[in-house]
């Protein structure tokens, strides 16, 4: 992208005040938004790469977790399971082990999953329709867009948290309440087609600078809801449980009650959960990993 002389207008600045359409604006706005990119565009390791598998694996950590997190897990992840084949066949007590502390175990499990789908029906690689990519393990729409746009810069039409806070910001400054179906045409009418990478790219870190410089856009998303606390939650039970078994292999049921001081239906019903969705096992009075190699 070349540099330009244009000047931008800080984050907190509104474009289209109370307009119910970008109107003849689309120009000035997609200036705005890659001239603010070429200023002050982030630099990550996937952003580095148009490899498609490293651009699916960061797009999963990046679900509901932060990018500094991600950062500093996903080289790791990568030096560990360089590729599909190496993360099809790879133990699930390797992956979570790597996995710790990104939380949201489930999704190291959809990510293997994807990678045995590649491997057994794609020959290796990764589709790139959005439509068959939205029918993934642990991807929907959104993530199977934004895969398409960063890894074979497809001009896919998607909204994401920090989309959505631009769109809302600069579209919609007057309105209480924003659905997705009033801001998904806007961002189809608004895309830089000749780009679509560094388009989204730039979108996202505008939507990451507006939150820290104005009171949340998202806030008036017919769609925003709080996270819930981590502490006490089932998700804490839950991580709390998977790193006593990385540890310790085995753990009778009466042990786990004890030590994680719940309530026993609580753990239990944890317990059969995780079973369910294929973390651990059942033997005997106890649990242990699910550490079966599926390929």
């Amino acid at each position: 992208m070349k540099k330009t002389d244009q000047a931008i207008p800080d984050p907190d600045g509104s474009l289209f005040l109370c307009s119910d359409s970008p109107g003849n604006g689309i120009f000035e706005f997609q200036q705005m938004v890659l001239s603010y990119y070429n200023k002050n565009g982030r630099k990550m390791p996937w952003r580095e790469t148009t490899d498609p598998y490293h651009i699916l694996v960061s797009e999963i950590m990046l679900q509901q977790t932060q990018v500094e997190r991600v950062l500093k897990k996903f080289p790791e992840f990568i030096l560990t399971f360089p590729d599909f084949a190496a993360l099809a066949t790879a133990p699930l007590a390797d992956i979570l082990a790597v996995w710790q502390g990104m939380g949201y175990n489930r999704r190291a499990i959809a990510l293997q999953k994807c990678a045995i789908l590649v491997m057994k029906d794609y020959q290796g690689r990764l589709p790139e329709e959005v439509e068959t990519l939205a029918t993934f393990p642990g991807i929907g729409r959104a993530t199977a867009g934004s895969i398409a746009a960063f890894a074979f810069n497809m001009p896919v039409v998607f909204i994401e948290t920090n989309i959505r806070r631009v769109f809302i910001h600069f579209f919609f400054p007057c309105s209480a309440t924003v659905g997705d179906a009033e801001i998904f045409p806007l961002v189809e009418q608004t895309l830089y087609r000749n780009n679509p990478r560094i388009w989204y790219w730039a979108l996202m870190d505008l939507g990451t600078a507006l939150k820290n410089t104005v009171s949340n856009p998202n806030r008036r998303s017919a769609h925003y809801s709080r996270q819930s606390s981590f502490n006490g939650s089932d998700r804490k039970i839950r991580g709390s449980i998977l790193r006593i078994l990385l540890e310790e292999h085995f753990v009778d049921d009466l042990d786990f009650i004890q030590r994680l001081g719940e309530d026993p239906s609580r753990v239990e019903r944890i317990l059969v959960t995780l079973e369910s969705e294929g973390f651990i096992q059942r033997t005997g009075h106890g649990y242990q990993l699910k550490n079966v190699r599926i390929i």
